[in-house]
C-alpha cells in the first residue's frame, strides 16, 4: 500500500508539504499522487471521526446482520444497493459466515432504529432475517481510541 494512503487514512488533514516531508517525496509528487487516487476512486472521501458521546447530540448506532436471498444473475449486489441507498445506512458490507450483509445504522433512538429495521429492511423481498445489535459504548474506531487516557494513580516510591 502506498505510504501516502496509509498516512491520509490516519489523518487526512496533513498538508501536501507535511506529507512530502513524511514520505520523502516532493509536494508536487504528493499532489499528483492524491489527484490520481481521487480520479481513480481509490480515495473516495474525507471525513472527520467524531466522538458523539462528548456532544449534546443523542444518537444510536446499530449493527444489523442480514440474511438475504441473492437475486438471479445479480448476486448480492442489487440487494445491497437497495439497502445502502437508505439514508440511515452509514455502511454496508458483504460478509462471510452465518449472515450475508452487515449494515451499520444510525438513528436518534433505539426505537427509531427498530422501526427502520421493521418497516424498511425486514419487508424487502430478498431479506430472510435480521439481527440487530446496538452499540452501547465506542472504545475505538478507525484506529482511534475514544476514551480519555486513564491517569496512572500509583505513586512513585524512591529508595
Amino acid at each position: 500500500m502506498d505510504e501516502i494512503l496509509s498516512i491520509l487514512e490516519k489523518n487526512c488533514r496533513y498538508t501536501e508539504e507535511q506529507l512530502a516531508v513524511m514520505t520523502g517525496k516532493s509536494p508536487q509528487e504528493v499532489n499528483e499522487s492524491i489527484r490520481n487516487y481521487e480520479k481513480e476512486n481509490v480515495i473516495v472521501g474525507y471525513t472527520a471521526l467524531v466522538n458523539w458521546e462528548k456532544t449534546e447530540i443523542e444518537n444510536v448506532t446499530a449493527f444489523i446482520e442480514i440474511k438475504v436471498t441473492p437475486q438471479r444473475g445479480e448476486g448480492f449486489d442489487k440487494v445491497a444497493e437497495r439497502i445502502y441507498k437508505f439514508p440511515q445506512v452509514k455502511a454496508c458490507y458483504l460478509m462471510s459466515g452465518s449472515f450475508d450483509l452487515c449494515v451499520i445504522i444510525e438513528g436518534k433512538s433505539m426505537k427509531e432504529v427498530a422501526l427502520f429495521v421493521a418497516e424498511k429492511l425486514a419487508p424487502l423481498e430478498s431479506v430472510q432475517s435480521t439481527a440487530t445489535h446496538f452499540v452501547l459504548k465506542k472504545y475505538k474506531d478507525k484506529g482511534t481510541i475514544f476514551d480519555d487516557k486513564l491517569e496512572d494513580g500509583r505513586e512513585a516510591i524512591f529508595i
